[in-house]
């Protein structure tokens, strides 16, 4: 069991506030911690009906390595969580300064799929809004 669950093997309401923390710390080590090895990533953005997939630990790790690259400051607040069985959902507002400068502040949440008390899929959703000026 991993250190991020607390040797649970059940996914909470805890779990995915502590997910979130690690993300807001930039921490990507810390988040493959809460991930199975044949973890699945939907990005926000992307040409395909899904968003851009990411699949296994180190394809996921690299995508969130690349927003805190593109996004210095990524910050996800007023954070909700909610578990029912093997799903979950985590609702969030994305706030962060674009490496070209840009701001973007926008509601968006997190479907997350469970299995042996790891996520296995997080799908993210975002607002489109339009750029803001720093």
């Amino acid at each position: 069991m991993t250190d991020a669950l607390n040797a649970t093997s059940e996914v909470t309401a805890d779990t995915l506030a502590a997910f979130s923390d690690a993300f807001n710390r930039h921490d990507a080590a810390a988040l493959m911690g809460f991930m199975t090895e044949d973890c699945v990533f939907d990005a926000a953005g992307g040409n395909d009906i899904h968003g851009t997939r990411f699949k296994g630990r180190a394809a996921v790790r690299a995508a969130f390595e690349a927003v805190f690259k593109t996004f210095p400051d990524a910050h996800w607040g007023h954070g909700r969580h909610y578990v029912a069985g093997e799903r979950g959902v985590s609702e969030w507002v994305f706030t962060g300064t674009h490496a070209e400068g840009w701001r973007i502040e926008a509601e968006g949440c997190d479907l997350f799929e469970f299995r042996d008390g790891l996520i296995a899929v997080k799908r993210a959703f975002r607002k489109e809004r339009p750029k803001q000026t720093a």
